[in-house]
């Protein structure tokens, strides 16, 4: 049974005291409003919805999980999980049930109590079996391998599984998983979010800012120490960061800041504290196998083949991002695929020029060539961290006889026209919201998950994927996870470009703030970051 008072937590207390300990040099200070941009305008204000951290950073304080990851460490683990609106949580002998023990006296921002029906009544909404549902459940997957939410009381619910899966905590303690009010609808929750958490929603003007105000009566005495948080939407970043230099923000956007922008930054304003870490997003080609010519597998192979991923990194990088597969490769991630299984996938090894003879000879096969060429739209997200990688996969494909025409699609429409498979070619960015091959496994290649925008389905692999779930030796799992992601890799599911590294700024005054190393969409709840304005 975890108990807060455990020696996970003891020693999660020395490490995020230890964090924390230039931040904390004075004591915390009530007041002032964080100041900060946003890279674009949200879908909508519901984070069970919507596939982006553009929702996420902004709402992930108006709401609290059942756990969380600690905030104070930088790399996620299965032993940073702490206890949020749960104070202590029991795995039964089998590993099937799981129990959380519940918070008393917390409170939903409009006054009514948070109970244990709110959790079943989420986890229901996510299961599609709630009378009220989702219009978009990205990460209904996550949750499959549970049969039932089941409640004793008000302060103890129980998470009933079909089969042992460990990861299921830290699928819990993303900043993905929210708990949502029995007594708000589906529907005004994308416009006017009810949660639990340090801030409370004002107002959300689309396309110019978002407002959060402190909530007085928070359960966590004393927090927050800010009175709101200010979301400003500039969507071009030179004049984002033009305007963080100036001083209008206190912040940036979160994990938007490039290796190129980063220089910028620090030779205009030297003094500005900025932290550059890995993201667990992957840039990656998407392709629909439904519609032709891209249904032929020769086809979509010759263009994996195609691919410089080095020119990628070193272009949009300046070499400082990471070739992997699909899970976040080591030393960051715990997952990743080590480099000399890596290098024998296809399109992989340093011999470009040769990867790229061989997927000229396939697209000749298929009646292609110099003389005949394929005319595509590439169809990518209206934001610069799509649209860059973008113009170079247009570049790369004319080396195989394909001509790319950029097609820009904004943030409100891009998750929903690619996940009805309204596209033949895209270049899409896939952010890992947990280190976790359940997370990825099922949520972005499962047969039929809402965000398998290439409709890939493997029902042979699938099995491993429960197999690997279900594993709790973490040797054999990884050897599991391995395959599986070779497997990915071999079969052309999603090929991955590369591995995004960028970083997060902010002036001095910003106190107490720690970026995640291997996801930055479960850090971000600013309960304690203050402002020393002195």
């Amino acid at each position: 049974m975890h108990r807060p008072n455990g020696p996970w937590a003891a020693a999660g207390l020395l490490l995020a005291a230890f964090a924390a300990t230039p931040a904390l040099a004075q004591a915390p200070k009530h007041g002032g409003i964080l100041k900060m941009y946003h890279r674009d305008s949200p879908a909508s204000a519901s984070i069970l919805e919507e596939a982006t951290y553009s929702t996420n950073i902004p709402f992930m304080p108006v709401f609290n999980n059942l756990v969380i990851f600690d905030q104070h460490i930088a790399q996620n683990s299965e032993k940073t999980i702490r206890p949020e609106l749960a104070t202590s949580w029991e795995w039964s002998e089998d590993k099937t049930k799981l129990t959380f023990k519940l918070r008393d006296g917390v409170k939903w921002h409009d006054g009514k109590p948070f109970t244990a029906r709110d959790v079943k009544c989420t986890m229901d909404l996510l299961m599609g079996k709630s009378k009220d549902s989702l219009r978009k459940n990205p990460r209904e997957g996550w949750f499959a391998n549970v049969a039932e939410v089941t409640v004793n009381g008000d302060n103890e619910v129980s998470f009933n599984l079909k089969r042992p899966q460990p990861a299921l905590l830290s699928l819990l303690a993303s900043g993905y998983s929210p708990m949502y009010p029995c007594h708000v609808t589906a529907a005004q929750m994308r416009t006017r979010p009810v949660g639990t958490g340090p801030f409370k929603f004002v107002e959300f003007k689309q396309n110019e800012s978002i407002k959060i105000t402190r909530n007085p009566d928070y359960w966590k005495k004393d927090l927050p120490y800010l009175d709101g948080i200010e979301f400003s939407i500039i969507p071009n970043r030179s004049t984002a960061i033009l305007a963080f230099v100036a001083n209008r923000f206190d912040m940036t956007f979160p994990s938007e800041v490039t290796i190129p922008l980063l220089k910028d930054v620090k030779s205009q304003a030297p003094e500005a504290i900025c932290d550059l870490e890995p993201l667990n997003v992957s840039v990656n080609l998407i392709v629909n196998r439904d519609k032709p010519p891209f249904d032929n597998a020769e086809m979509r192979r010759a263009m994996a083949l195609t691919l410089d991923r080095k020119a990628f990194v070193d272009i949009l990088a300046e070499g400082k991002a990471d070739i992997g597969a699909s899970l976040l490769p080591p030393p960051d991630g715990v997952w990743g695929m080590p480099p000399d299984m890596l290098k024998t996938l296809p399109g992989y090894g340093p011999d470009v020029q040769k990867n790229r003879a061989e997927a000229r000879t396939i697209m000749e096969k298929l009646g292609y060539g110099a003389n005949k060429r394929l005319a595509v739209k590439v169809s990518t997200r209206n934001i610069a961290a799509y649209r860059d990688p973008a113009v170079i996969l247009i570049d790369q494909l004319k080396d195989i006889y394909i001509d790319g025409e950029l097609e820009v699609v904004e943030t409100s429409n891009w998750h929903a026209k690619v996940t009805r498979k309204d596209y033949a070619v895209g270049l899409n960015l896939t952010g890992n919201s947990v280190d976790d091959p359940d997370q990825n496994f099922y949520e972005n290649y499962a047969c039929g998950s809402e965000r398998n925008f290439t409709d890939y389905c493997n029902k042979d692999l699938e099995k491993l994927f429960d197999q690997q779930s279900a594993e709790t030796d973490h040797a054999k799992r990884t050897k599991l996870v391995w395959e599986i992601d070779k497997r990915l890799q071999e079969d052309g599911a999603r090929p991955i470009i590369m591995h995004m590294r960028q970083a997060t700024c902010w002036w001095p005054r910003v106190k107490n703030i720690t970026v995640m190393s291997n996801s930055h969409y479960n850090g971000w709840r600013f309960e304690d970051a203050w402002l020393d304005n002195q």
